[in-house]
């Protein structure tokens, strides 16, 4: 989001929030201490299901040139990255301002994150017919790429104004044409790079006619299967091996329909599920998060929450009207965003989790939603993150092999460094992939 999609945004957020309430939400501010019994019940599940989930159990094995154990070594393994994914948006990139907050913006995030959206939305990347702004993208994808970060754009179609472009022709046929080579032109060309698409966003709003823009007017007059469906389609000729998602924060029986009738088509047409998570206003109980994924899990596809939001400070009015952050909002972030994280980590439907924004600098709705305040010095819930996503959920341990030459070890899954050091003083390192449902196993000759 930016500051352009903000005033029909908040008529989407107000729509979410009343959502939530009916099935059962709550304002963090007014919590107490019977209210939260119950989330600390499900989050003493959560610790063994991440267990359950998150981790599978391997071997490290030494042998000699001969075949035979070595059992005279020490073995660390640290983890370098996560399989699951942990990002946020990554709106900022060279906007901070400033190069000493561009610095910290930069230096935070790849501590912290392994997976990045880029921004996509077609009335600004093309202000101007046919001069997107690629250029800036490539900066953002390579810096990505230089830290090992998982780059995922956002989003190809959405009938809001924010990707409604003023140039747009009335003629049905033509505005087919530019929306299908637009997608087929920048998945193409960011194929490698940029291989998670929130192909389509919010097509729960195309019968009701709530943006009234020309994309909606003509996603209307298709229907929201057929809108989504042919776009999906360019997108997997353009990268067959992208992950295509559908985006929405209605989680109300229209979007699941939309999906179901998706897949019903074609099972292949898209590859996860987008959920928007914009806690502005209410904070999800805990229930109510494993509700959406119990859910939207039986679609039988991984899951994303794609945008989720929880606030450091207060509400002052209607519309963009945020108090700046304060300390109580602030802790109180940070025990409510490690709560939710830990819920939607335990899931194992969940692959992954995008906060919305990092900074209070240039946060949607100018809100205090980010983990760094706007001279980006880290909020309480930046640390506490840290302490669970490169702390609790971090593998990091040593050992000695056993008189066979075998380390066996329980692991998060992701990629692992592994240093063997020996009586000698000398010391080998590899790198493993652990991954779910796979032998882990890694041997290493010790010569």
């Amino acid at each position: 989001m930016n500051s352009a999609m903000s005033m029909t945004r908040r008529d989407f957020l107000k729509a979410a929030s009343a959502a939530a309430i009916s099935i059962a939400s709550y304002a963090g501010s007014a919590q107490t201490k019977k209210e939260l019994l119950g989330d600390d019940e499900i989050l003493a599940q959560c610790r063994a299901r991440i267990e359950r989930h998150r981790q599978s159990e391997g071997a490290i094995v030494l042998r000699d040139t001969a075949g035979k154990p070595v059992t005279h070594a020490t073995i660390r393994v640290e983890q370098l990255r996560h399989e699951f994914r942990f990002g946020c948006n990554f709106f900022m990139f060279n906007r901070t301002g400033d190069p000493e907050r561009e610095e910290k913006y930069r230096r935070q995030f790849a501590e912290l994150f392994n997976f990045a959206t880029l921004g996509f939305y077609w009335a600004n990347y093309e202000s101007e017919q046919r001069k997107p702004n690629y250029d800036y993208t490539d900066k953002v994808a390579e810096w990505c790429a230089q830290q090992s970060i998982i780059c995922k754009g956002h989003p190809l179609v959405w009938d809001h104004p924010a990707a409604s472009p003023r140039w747009l022709p009335e003629d049905d046929q033509q505005l087919e044409q530019l929306s299908a080579a637009r997608v087929r032109e920048i998945v193409a060309r960011f194929k490698g790079r940029i291989d998670v698409w929130d192909v389509v966003n919010e097509p729960t709003h195309l019968p009701e006619d709530v943006n009234q823009t020309r994309m909606a007017r003509w996603g209307k007059s298709l229907g929201p299967v057929d809108y989504v469906a042919r776009h999906l389609r360019i997108a997997r000729e353009a990268n067959p091996a992208a992950t295509l998602l559908v985006n929405d924060y209605r989680l109300e029986p229209a979007y699941l329909k939309i999906l179901e009738d998706l897949r019903a088509q074609s099972p292949s047409l898209f590859d996860a599920v987008g959920i928007q998570s914009h806690m502005h206003d209410r904070v999800w109980p805990l229930r109510r998060i494993g509700e959406v994924c119990d859910l939207y899990a039986k679609l039988g596809l991984p899951i994303h929450f794609t945008e989720t939001t929880i606030l450091s400070g207060p509400r002052l009015g209607p519309g963009e009207n945020w108090g700046a952050t304060t300390p109580d909002g602030e802790q109180r972030q940070a025990e409510q965003t490690a709560a939710c994280y830990t819920t939607l980590f335990a899931h194992p439907a969940l692959q992954a989790i995008t906060w919305w924004d990092f900074s209070d600098h240039g946060a949607w709705q100018r809100a205090p939603a980010g983990w760094l305040r706007r001279d980006m010095s880290p909020k309480p819930v930046y640390d506490r993150m840290k302490s669970l996503i490169r702390g609790e959920w971090w593998t990091k341990l040593e050992g000695r092999p056993d008189p066979s030459g075998i380390l066996t070890m329980q692991a998060f899954h992701g990629h692992h460094r592994v240093t063997v050091g020996l009586p000698s003083g000398r010391e080998i390192t590899k790198e493993v992939h652990w991954q779910p449902g796979r032998q882990n196993r890694l041997e290493i000759e010790i010569s």
